[in-house]
C-alpha cells in the first residue's frame, strides 16, 4: 500500500506538505499542491479509512434502512431505483453505505445501536414502518437522519408529491369522460392518506360522486390481493368505469380479474396505475400512470444528508417535495369507446 512517506520521497518533499497538499490545506503554493495530487493518483494512492476518521471525526459511511412488508427487497423496482441513485449521489461525495437491520451476527439489537456499532455518519429511512418505537428512537437521536415519503417534525424528508400525482390520473380519466371512478389503495401509510386526500378532493373539485363501495383497501405490490379488490368491484351492480391501481405491479392482478371477467382494456373499463415502473410500459396495453421520480428523490435525500453532516449548523431539517410526471397509456379511454386496431 502507497504511504505518505512514499508520495514524499516520489516528490521532494517532507510528509507534513503531502499531508497538507492531499487535505487541501492553503498554507502551500497550488502548483506544489496540484503536483503532489497527480503524483498521489499515479502511485495509486488512498487514504486509510480509520487513519481519516480519526483525523476528521467522521467514519464517510452513511447508513440506510430499508424494511419492506412484503419481502420483495431491491427487486421492489421502485425502491430500488431510490436506493440506486441515493448510492450514486453518496459516492460521488466519498461516502459508502451501509444496510442498517435489527440483528447484528444474529443478535438481536435496535436500529440505533447498530448505526453506533457501524459508526454511520448519518442515516437515510428509505422504507420502514415509521410508528416502530426503534424507527421513533433512531429519529429522536443525535444522528443525522433523513426520511424518504414519510415526515416527522423537525426532521429532513424527501417526499413524493403524491397528491398532486392521483389528482392528475383523476383529472386524466375525468377529461376522457368517467364519473364513476373507484380507487383502491395500499396500506394506511402517510403515502395512502396523501393519495386519499387528494382523490377526494380532486373528485369534489370535479363534482364527482364517490360511492364508499368505490375506494377499497389493498397491498402496495400484491397484485394476487388487487386481483380479489378488482373482482369485488366488478361485481358491483353499479360498477365504476374505470379503476385507479395502487400501483403498476399490483395493476397486473387488476388486469387478470378483468380479463377473467370476459371484459377489455380500455373498451370495457379504463384502469390506471402508479409509480411508472418499466412494467407498465410493456403491459397490455400500457398502463396509464403516474411516474414518481425516483432518481431525483435518492439524489435529494443523500445530498441532504450529507449537508447535514458536513454543515449542520447551516443546514435546516426541511421537507423537499419531488414532483412527477403523467405518463399516458393505452388503458383509459372514453366510456364505451372501441378501440382502433
Amino acid at each position: 500500500m502507497v504511504s505518505l512517506k512514499d508520495i514524499a520521497q516520489r516528490c521532494g518533499v517532507s510528509v507534513a506538505t503531502v499531508s497538507k497538499a492531499l487535505n487541501g490545506q492553503k498554507d502551500i503554493g497550488r502548483e506544489t499542491r496540484e503536483r503532489i495530487r497527480k503524483i498521489a493518483d499515479e502511485m495509486g494512492y488512498m487514504p486509510n479509512s480509520a487513519a481519516r476518521a480519526l483525523k476528521t471525526h467522521r467514519t464517510y459511511n452513511l447508513g440506510v434502512l430499508f424494511e419492506e412488508e412484503q419481502r420483495k427487497g431491491l427487486t421492489h423496482e421502485f425502491f430500488s431505483l431510490i436506493l440506486n441513485s441515493f448510492k450514486e449521489e453518496a459516492e460521488s461525495h466519498g461516502y459508502d453505505i451501509t444496510f442498517i437491520s435489527h440483528n447484528i451476527g444474529g443478535k438481536a439489537t435496535t436500529y440505533l445501536r447498530h448505526c453506533r456499532y457501524r459508526g454511520v455518519d448519518g442515516a437515510a429511512i428509505v422504507c420502514a414502518d415509521f410508528a416502530d418505537p426503534q424507527v421513533v428512537e433512531l429519529i429522536n437521536s443525535d444522528i443525522p437522519v433523513v426520511t424518504v415519503d414519510h415526515t416527522f417534525n423537525n426532521r429532513m424528508a424527501v417526499l413524493s408529491d403524491n397528491i398532486t400525482g392521483i389528482s392528475e390520473l383523476v383529472r386524466h380519466a375525468y377529461n376522457m369522460g368517467h364519473r364513476k371512478i373507484a380507487m383502491i389503495h395500499g396500506e394506511m401509510t402517510s403515502v395512502t392518506e396523501n393519495r386519499l386526500a387528494g382523490f377526494y378532493k380532486t373528485c369534489e373539485e370535479l363534482g364527482i360522486t364517490v360511492p364508499d363501495e368505490y375506494v377499497r383497501s389493498s397491498i402496495f405490490y400484491d397484485a394476487g390481493n388487487c386481483y380479489m379488490i378488482t373482482r369485488e368491484l366488478l361485481a358491483l351492480r353499479d360498477r365504476p368505469t374505470c379503476i385507479l391501481f395502487q400501483d403498476d405491479f399490483s395493476a397486473m392482478g387488476g388486469y387478470r380479474a378483468i380479463a377473467e371477467a370476459g371484459l377489455r382494456i380500455p373498451e370495457d373499463i379504463s384502469t390506471t396505475g402508479y409509480d411508472g415502473i418499466f412494467l407498465s410500459e410493456v403491459m397490455s396495453p400500457s398502463l396509464t400512470t403516474y411516474r414518481q421520480n425516483t432518481a431525483r428523490m435518492g439524489c435529494v435525500a443523500a445530498d441532504r444528508l450529507i449537508a447535514m453532516i458536513e454543515h449542520p449548523r447551516t443546514t435546516l431539517p426541511e421537507r423537499h417535495m419531488v414532483s412527477g410526471q403523467l405518463v399516458l397509456g393505452g388503458s383509459v379511454a372514453a366510456p364505451g369507446k372501441k378501440r382502433r386496431g
